[in-house]
């Protein structure tokens, strides 16, 4: 089977290239010509663990070609994966005009029946639009060929997308006819032989479930960081607290880790997308409006906690280490990490930062450029290692729990700071380790 995927972004790529690792023949359809031409050349232009191994072997292999035209693999190809984003607008609701342009370039060319599967984050109602345009242009044309569109969400970690897609817990799917539902049984049967886990239902269904699913998460975790801000005001150990109601198989022990604030490309922006769309309905997702209001919060814990120890009027000429800058280990995405909101913070103040992480180091002076253009740049100092980030610090924030950084030589640490103080965002290190080097130790709850 011969399919299409639209788009090359993180959704994109790691789909055509899971795919064509199954054994289909994959194009990768993007605009960007300078995108498509580094992939052939097996440059890849995200960071996802095993995922530049697995294009290459793909192509290779002759099943994963990428172009820029749409149009001309449209007569060879039975799906196509629409895959392009979906940026928030200033309210907060989807931008679905690369979505709909997708669906209008399929209503022009299309000459033999195909299906169409959204695969980006979109609002309930989009799979239905994207009807109405298909059959808008080929109205136009004067012609009938038949089609389907179809609903396919993901559900990918960042860092972790590989595994998720080849062994998904489960695989959502909302179809409105017996041929669309066919082609996505085959698409997945390879998938998930051993237990076949394709979940089917009407597409509005499936298109609030990816919104629904990450609301949930973010939920879990803004609730946590609620219950360890309340830890720290009683005396209680959030740890415990997290041990004692996480072994209750009705709650589990997933996403109840506290810390310093969610961030990335799909929580905040579906948090969202999902209040604007309810109030577009003249409903208010309380709980969720609590959630985006608790976590906007929580990026602010380690400024506050550091205020602790230095006034806020002491802070300017003072220098400070972060360690980690994406928003979480294993992706270079820096989309709102809360190691921006520090850096600005701190940069605001006047102190001055020195900054480290293994993966995402230029992406941040990219992200820097851009977010902090206000702010004076030259006060960010990009280290070489986290011992040469600590060097003549007055604090070390730990921002992203990265494996390298479970296990630092506290006593180089101590020695190489002006004044010895951790404050950790993510509650990795113990106590007692960092308090018999000498080190003041902050963590959350």
């Amino acid at each position: 089977m011969k399919i299409a995927i639209v788009g090359t972004g993180y959704v994109g790529l790691v789909s055509g290239a899971c795919f064509a690792e199954m054994g289909l023949d994959v194009t990768c359809v993007d605009i960007d010509e300078n995108k498509i031409s580094n992939l052939k050349k097996g440059v890849i232009p995200i960071y996802e663990p095993g995922l530049e191994a697995m294009v290459a072997h793909n192509v290779h292999s002759g099943r994963l070609h990428f172009t820029t035209n749409l149009t001309e693999i449209l007569p060879e190809v039975q799906v196509i994966f629409s895959a392009v984003g979906t940026p928030p607008d200033e309210d907060g609701s989807a931008d679905l005009q690369y979505v709909l342009e997708v669906a209008r370039t399929v209503g022009k060319h299309i000459t033999n029946y195909v299906l169409l599967v959204t695969k980006s984050t979109v609002p309930v109602g989009t799979a239905k639009r994207v009807k109405q345009v298909i059959q808008e242009e080929l109205d136009k044309r004067g012609v009938s060929v038949p089609f389907d569109v179809a609903s396919n969400p993901e559900f990918l970690k960042e860092g972790d997308a590989i595994k998720d897609f080849m062994s998904p817990d489960r695989v959502v799917v909302g179809v409105e006819s017996e041929q669309a539902k066919e082609l996505m049984t085959r698409l997945y049967r390879p998938f998930l032989l051993n237990n076949f886990r394709v979940i089917f239902m009407d597409i509005p269904s499936a298109e609030l479930t990816k919104y629904a699913a990450n609301a949930m998460l973010a939920t879990r975790i803004s609730f946590m960081n609620d219950i360890a801000n309340l830890c720290e005001m009683l005396g209680a150990d959030v740890g415990m607290v997290r041990q004692g109601i996480g072994t209750d198989k009705r709650i589990g022990s997933k996403f109840l880790y506290p810390g310093c604030g969610y961030g990335g490309s799909c929580f905040p922006k579906d948090v969202k997308a999902l209040l604007h769309t309810a109030q577009q309905h003249g409903y208010e997702l309380r709980v969720l409006r609590a959630v985006e209001e608790v976590n906007d919060l929580q990026k602010q814990v380690l400024y506050n906690k550091l205020l602790k120890y230095f006034p806020e009027k002491e802070l300017e000429g003072k220098v400070f280490a972060i360690w980690g800058l994406s928003f979480k280990p294993n992706t270079d995405d820096m989309r709102e990490a809360p190691s921006l909101v520090l850096i600005r913070q701190l940069l605001e103040a006047g102190a001055s930062v020195r900054v480290f992480d293994p993966v995402s180091m230029d992406e941040a002076r990219r992200t820097f450029d851009h977010q902090f253009s206000d702010l004076p740049t030259e006060r960010i100092y990009f280290g070489t290692d986290i011992y040469d980030t600590v060097l003549d610090t007055d604090a070390l924030f730990l921002v992203t729990e990265w494996k390298e950084f479970r296990l630092p030589n506290w006593k180089i640490i101590k020695r190489s700071m002006n004044n010895p103080l951790v404050i950790d965002g993510r509650n990795i290190y113990e106590r007692s380790e960092l308090a018999d080097s000498g080190l003041n130790y902050e963590t959350i709850g």
